[in-house]
């Protein structure tokens, strides 16, 4: 109940929008109550009397009338107005999650996006979120009204014949036996289904994303054959709750049937024995579909808020996943940074049971200083930059900027600061403008462009079919990659952060997307404390310090002639990778060609 119980602070706010809703239910399903008593009226008071042909044409006029004016007139504004306000309050409360969620998803730490896979985690606000709809429109809407119904109905049978109200409701007992025997195990089976289907929709959105590389080692057959599993599982978990569905729709309604044989039964034998009139008897026999078609919903409604229920546990477990990154108490807002960042004998892995990534790492960075770290694969140095804007906490010792330690700014001025380019820059469906302004939400179209001319992206956006206004597809698919490298740019360009952190930003490129990439950079760089990650060495030779990082510490320290002179890690890779370097004079004829 702890599920429900937090479900309905969302429901609250619109408490009188869903009590509208079951005011209006309530004439709604109190309307064809009257058909029974309409009957009786017919049967006993027109068809069976002593009055005249022309008395009784005329009575049943007035009584079709009435009947025609409440089931059209009155009826249908009802009607519509009772599922309106329901999808409305249900919509609005589905709404306020989603977008709680979506703000949930913002606040998670990228460990926790590493142990999980997207699609389920799209599951949960799509799928999940969308079930628990029934918790308002059946639960809370459908449930009181069908009871409510119920009420109505047994009163106007009581007022009829109390004993023959009695026989009609002989059968109530089986439901609640049922109930009991066929839902105790119904919420684990939804709950499987539902934990199947996600795992289902991860890994499709997993090889959706990844169809080149299937194409590319002709994968198909064997993706097909997982996916094969996988969709086999679901179908499993989806045929046992099915079965269990089955089995309790069945018994329920083989319930239902024996209440009409029941009630035809005794009331001939009384009409027989002249103690129930035709009419009563007519009227009591339509009230059996008005009263067990309630009851069938409702036990139907168990099914289906089971399956509700099922969704809100997974939703509200979802939403309750901790925040690795938060803000301390006492965090501060920071305007300006002048961009001296120090790491003091940090410690950090991303698991308590892996071992350290990096052991005691020592930097200083002073305000305005370029340095490069550089070593091979898996040192640490990726790891070291998602320190500063605090992706992950440090384990030991701490990281401040301006002598502060990150942890007691606020993550929002913070990360403020910092602008970071990547060796693959994420872009977003939507148009060129719309990437560049996420730099600045609420920048001018003149600082766009401004942004764009500084980072070598404004020629071959103005050659684009719309030019800022062109729709780049998902992950800026219709772009090259130092297209979309520059529109990454020209976001950091308009950002214009402090403290500027370089990962891998143009290992990815071809020799002229590189130098145009480079050309910018440079740009970028000026008058801000940059951070540069490379593995292609020529590109951080004129860095004011340069840290190799092996291991997890830091192996060497200095600058490029340092460096060389030490003849040591870095020396090698440099001379390794400096046979494969192009002059300038190449460069200069790849600017040439570029523009």
């Amino acid at each position: 109940m702890e599920s429900v119980r937090r479900y309905l602070r969302f429901v609250k706010p619109y408490w009188k929008e869903i009590f509208l809703t079951m005011v209006v239910g309530v004439i709604k399903f109190g309307i064809p109550l009257l058909l029974p008593l309409l009957l009786k009226y017919v049967v006993d008071d027109l068809l069976l009397s002593s009055l005249s042909a022309q008395e009784k044409l005329e009575r049943l006029a007035w009584a079709i009338a009435g009947a025609f004016f409440i089931f059209t007139v009155i009826r249908i504004p009802v009607e519509y107005y009772r599922q309106y306000f329901a999808q409305w309050a249900a919509s609005r409360v589905l709404f306020d999650i989603r977008n709680r969620l979506f703000d949930h998803i913002q606040k998670l730490s990228l460990r926790y996006y590493h142990n999980q896979k997207a699609g389920q985690i799209i599951s949960r606000v799509i799928n999940d979120v969308e079930q628990t709809k029934e918790f308002v429109i059946t639960g809370m809407m459908n449930i009181w009204l069908d009871l409510s119904t119920l009420l109505i109905a047994i009163g106007l049978m009581l007022w009829l014949d109390p004993w023959m109200t009695l026989v009609s409701l002989a059968i109530f007992p089986l439901y609640a036996v049922s109930v009991k025997y066929f839902f105790q195990n119904m919420r684990k089976f939804t709950k499987e289904r539902s934990q199947a289907l996600a795992e289902l929709q991860g890994h499709l959105h997993e090889r959706v994303q990844g169809i080149t590389v299937i194409r590319a080692f002709h994968l198909e057959k064997s993706e097909q054959e997982h996916f094969t599993r996988r969709n086999e599982n679901f179908l499993n978990k989806a045929l046992t709750h099915s079965k269990w569905v089955a089995k309790t729709f069945s018994a329920i309604n083989t319930i239902t049937d024996l209440a009409p044989i029941l009630v035809i039964t005794v009331s001939a034998y009384m009409v027989i024995r002249g103690s129930l009139t035709v009419g009563e008897m007519t009227a009591f026999y339509g009230y059996m579909g008005l009263i067990y078609n309630p009851v069938r919903r409702l036990v139907n409604s168990s099914t289906t808020l089971t399956q509700a229920h099922a969704s809100m546990d997974r939703v509200f477990e979802f939403m309750d996943e901790a925040y690795d990154i938060t803000d301390l108490p006492h965090a501060r807002s920071v305007e300006r940074v002048q961009g001296q960042i120090e790491f003091e004998h940090v410690r950090f892995r991303y698991n308590e049971n892996q071992d350290w990534i990096l052991n005691d790492i020592h930097l200083s960075i002073a305000p305005g200083q370029t340095i490069a770290l550089v070593g091979p694969s898996g040192g640490g140095k990726s790891s070291i930059i998602s320190l500063i804007p605090r992706f992950y906490d440090v384990a030991d010792g701490r990281v401040r900027i301006d002598g502060h330690d990150i942890r007691d700014l606020t993550l929002h001025s913070l990360r403020k600061q910092i602008g970071i380019v990547l060796q693959e820059n994420i872009l977003f469906s939507g148009t060129v403008e719309e990437n560049i302004r996420m730099g600045k939400i609420d920048a001018s179209p003149e600082e766009v462009v401004q942004a764009a001319i500084a980072a070598n992206a404004h020629q071959f956006i103005m050659e684009l079919p719309n030019g800022y206004q062109t729709e780049i597809g998902e992950r800026g698919v219709k772009l090259s990659g130092g297209q979309k490298q520059r529109i990454g740019l020209a976001r950091v360009f308009l950002k214009d952060p402090a403290i500027l952190v370089l990962d891998e930003a143009t290992s990815a490129l071809d020799l002229q997307s590189e130098h145009l990439v480079q050309e910018s950079l440079e740009q970028l760089a000026k008058n801000r404390t940059t951070i540069i990650v490379a593995h292609r060495l020529s590109t951080i030779t004129h860095a004011d310090q340069i840290y190799v990082i092996d291991h997890g510490k830091v192996k060497e320290q200095g600058t490029h002639d340092e460096l060389m002179a030490q003849a040591g890690m870095y020396a090698e890779l440099f001379n390794v990778q400096n046979l494969a370097v192009p002059s300038e004079l190449d460069f200069q004829k790849i600017k040439v060609d570029a523009r």
